[in-house]
């Protein structure tokens, strides 16, 4: 079995006449591809509706997550509470280890909890989520799972339910610790997911501030003030890696999800992460390449009553195109082939894959329009002559 791809730009009609040749280009040079620059050592930005990238540099690279590491503290709190196991009023115990490591004497982010109280869950999670507290931190891991390591155990499960593949926990809070890592595109992907599971507790990342002890703390997004309609999510720093943010607005509808890594200052920080996202809101077009059953292109089948079948999206088939960059964008049809009949309508058989520039930005399931029978023994003597001849690699 190889992989095969295909062009799928005769597939086309006529008024998407200037997408045939941008579908047939060949790879960009990496003179061209570049669309976007910033001084961030890492970053994505990513759609959130249908997870294209719209912008990547070094994404897969592992990084130390530093503060951020608190939303995968977030989801398994808020996976926790959905599914019935807590409730916003539990009663979580401060313990001795939770004040030392994250309290007011730490040095490091604190909701200033006082030692041997007792604090409501949904007061812990404002303590995270607005004012970043170490100590709300260890508290929920220490109630939930006894200790910090055992409840970093419960993160590294959700993460590999979600789909994360290049991250690793070791504690709740990010605090430096070795094997402790995430990249960006994990981090997105993390984000886009709290965002869809968990609507009804998502509005805590828009909170502007917090109070707990007497004490009053700003939310520490700095998005959140700049009316451009940032509703979360969550700031980080650690020497290493320098000042990280994972930034998400909304505009018109549409939501974008920026995450950046390895700024010099705050100050850039801000700046570059509002300056990605009024980018990416500008800058991209949504397209409908194929309406719904509308068929895409055609899947060889070796030894099949048809030589090949036609494929669909479930759905429309959208994709965003670079304003003024067309030149970026390529897509080709890819599937593990030859297919061997019978190949049953509906069943997932290929994906459709869109670049930009060099990144790989889309992909989308493509089905099997027909269903394709075994064909004769003339059929299956023709390509298997095919075959050997040529391969199956034609597509």
């Amino acid at each position: 079995m190889v992989q095969v791809v295909c062009g799928i730009g005769h597939y086309f009609k006529s008024f998407t006449g200037i997408l045939v040749a941008l579908l047939f280009a060949g790879f960009v040079s990496s003179a061209n591809a570049q669309l976007y620059s910033t001084p961030a050592t890492h970053a994505l930005l990513l759609d959130a509706e249908t997870g294209t990238i719209l912008f990547s540099k070094d994404a897969d690279a592992r990084i130390p997550p530093a503060s951020l590491v608190k939303i995968m503290t977030m989801e398994v709190v808020f996976y926790n509470l959905k599914s019935g196991r807590l409730t916003l009023q539990d009663k979580f115990f401060v313990s001795e280890n939770a004040w030392r490591k994250g309290g007011t004497n730490s040095g490091g982010s604190t909701m200033f909890a006082k030692v041997n109280s007792e604090i409501p869950l949904e007061d812990l999670v404002r303590g995270v989520i607005v004012q970043s507290g170490n100590d709300a931190c260890i508290v929920i891991a220490e109630g939930m799972a006894g200790s910090e390591g055992a409840f970093a155990g419960l993160m590294n499960e959700h993460a590999e339910r979600i789909g994360l593949d290049n991250s690793n926990f070791m504690n709740s809070t990010g605090l430096p610790e070795d094997g402790q890592y995430m990249s960006l595109r994990d981090l997105a992907k993390l984000t886009r997911h709290t965002i869809k599971a968990y609507p009804e507790y998502y509005g805590y990342y828009a909170e502007p501030d917090f109070e707990w002890n007497k004490i009053r703390q700003s939310n520490r997004n700095p998005l959140l003030k700049m009316n451009i309609g940032a509703d979360g999510l969550k700031t980080g720093y650690t020497e290493e890696s320098g000042y990280a943010i994972v930034g998400t607005a909304v505009r018109d509808g549409k939501r974008l999800i920026a995450v950046l890594s390895g700024m010099t200052s705050k100050r850039q920080r801000a700046e570059e992460a509002r300056k990605i996202l009024d980018w990416g809101f500008r800058a991209f077009e949504k397209i409908e390449l194929f309406e719904d059953g509308e068929i895409i292109g055609q899947a060889n089948v070796y030894g099949g009553e048809k030589p090949g079948v036609d494929v669909v999206g479930k759905g429309p088939v959208e994709i965003y195109l670079p304003i003024g960059n067309r030149d970026k964008l390529r897509a080709r049809i890819v599937y593990t082939g030859p297919l061997k009949p019978p190949v049953e309508q509906g069943t997932k058989i290929a994906t459709l894959k869109v670049w930009i520039g060099d990144e790989l930005s889309q992909e989308t399931d493509l089905y099997a329009a027909e269903t394709v029978e075994k064909g004769g023994i003339k059929r299956r003597a023709t390509d298997a002559i095919k075959e050997l001849l040529f391969g199956w690699l034609q597509g």
